[in-house]
């Protein structure tokens, strides 16, 4: 069932396809925390990443996302970004789970919330 998944879905991790160039021309750069694997062609021209599980490109982290889009030459494990203290770790696009972010006044809410700044109008 794994191969079948493989051969004929992107959205599963590598594709065969993905997989047999990966073989001939990739070159392993390094691995990320969440187990997202990049790689880059021997001269250099082309980068890319095999998702740990499911393809989503909010999985990968600020510091790879710089070097996937040619904006660093070295990658993270050559030349680590710094980071600030006050920075949180990063997290994938939360949207449509139960971690998104839920404004307060929101009906998705679990409790009511009550309202004391304002006295609604009425007509008399």
């Amino acid at each position: 069932m794994k191969f079948l998944l493989r051969l004929l879905t992107w959205w599963n991790g590598q594709t065969l396809g993905l997989q047999l160039f990966t073989a001939r021309k990739g070159v392993k750069v390094g691995e990320d925390e969440q187990g997202n694997i990049y790689y880059q062609t021997r001269d250099g021209k082309r980068r890319w990443v095999i998702f740990n599980g499911e393809v989503e490109a909010s999985k990968i982290s600020p510091d790879w996302h710089g070097w996937m889009h040619y904006t660093y030459d070295e990658p993270p494990t050559k030349a680590p970004l710094p980071h600030k203290a006050w920075e949180l770790p990063h997290l994938e696009n939360q949207t449509g789970t139960a971690a998104a972010y839920v404004p307060p006044g929101s009906i998705r809410r679990a409790e009511p919330v009550v309202r004391t700044d304002y006295e609604a109008w009425s007509p008399r």
